[in-house]
């Protein structure tokens, strides 16, 4: 559910061809993915996201206890798989109040790091891949994935993606939350929903989480950005992403079923950040 986002333009000026609270409000829907997209009508006020209600679920930086299958019953193993993970995606994480995405005073506390494995190929559609068969694999894939779609953020581009990185019962080029908010995002800019020259998007990972793991295929991983996007004007906002990983035999991808519970957005590097979980991310 889409209420208000909020944020601060770099440069200071509160005027010009798109508003600071216009802008913000409708990139906000393309950079925070893991949030449903809401109507395009609804872009043009200042949006802010609801938080989930709760303390972050006890699977949040952990792995899973596996509950014992039914010897012979591998169906029964497999449900009970399944329901696992999707209780683990669906627990609410961190509430985070939407003036938390603005950028703020930094902590003088030490977050701790999570070491980022270096990409050794590139994947389908040009993604960086390569990534190795470990809980921090899977979150370097999600940081390349949501880095491209994010810094191109056209709708073409956001299709070819994930129909090359999502497995079958995964989000699709209709269903993905990125599709959608991109497309009320064009459609409140009032753009074509392909490269518009006036149109600048840098988005850097800053912090991440493992939210749960379940076994050496799959992982429940989180990623909180800095994202600057330029329409006339530039503002500065959060983002973060939570998806299903799981490894297919050779890779990472975006495992099936319904899209987790949305990460908080968090400026990274906050107390409020840290507190959330979110730990630095280093690169190998």
């Amino acid at each position: 559910m889409a209420t208000r986002a909020a944020g601060r333009p770099a440069d200071g000026d509160a005027g010009g061809e798109w508003s600071r609270q216009g802008l913000l409000a409708a990139f906000a829907l393309v950079a925070v993915l893991a949030v449903a997209a809401v109507a395009g009508a609804g872009m043009w006020v200042w949006f802010r996201f609801s938080p989930h209600a709760g303390p972050a679920s006890e699977s949040v930086h952990g792995s899973l206890a596996a509950a014992p299958p039914v010897a012979g019953a591998a169906d029964t193993a497999a449900s009970a798989t399944r329901a696992r993970r999707d209780a683990a995606a669906a627990a609410p994480m961190t509430a985070a109040a939407p003036g938390q995405a603005e950028p703020a005073v930094l902590s003088v506390r030490d977050p701790g790091a999570i070491d980022l494995p270096p990409s050794t190929i590139s994947g389908p559609a040009g993604i960086p891949s390569g990534f190795p068969q470990t809980p921090q694999g899977a979150l370097a894939q999600l940081v390349a994935i949501d880095t491209d779609v994010l810094n191109t953020a056209t709708l073409d581009r956001a299709r070819v993606v994930i129909g090359a990185w999502a497995l079958p019962g995964g989000p699709t080029g209709q269903s993905w939350s990125a599709v959608k908010a991109l497309a009320s995002f064009h459609s409140a800019a009032e753009l074509s929903g392909g490269p518009n020259p006036g149109l600048s998007v840098r988005a850097t990972p800053m912090m991440g989480l493992v939210k749960a793991s379940d076994g050496p295929d799959w992982s429940l991983v989180c990623v909180d950005f800095e994202v600057d996007a330029t329409l006339a004007k530039t503002a500065r906002v959060a983002a973060a992403d939570c998806q299903r990983m799981a490894w297919d035999g050779s890779r990472w991808l975006i495992g099936p079923g319904t899209e987790p519970a949305p990460a908080p957005s968090i400026w990274p590097g906050t107390d409020a950040a840290i507190d959330a979980g979110y730990r630095s991310l280093r690169r190998g």
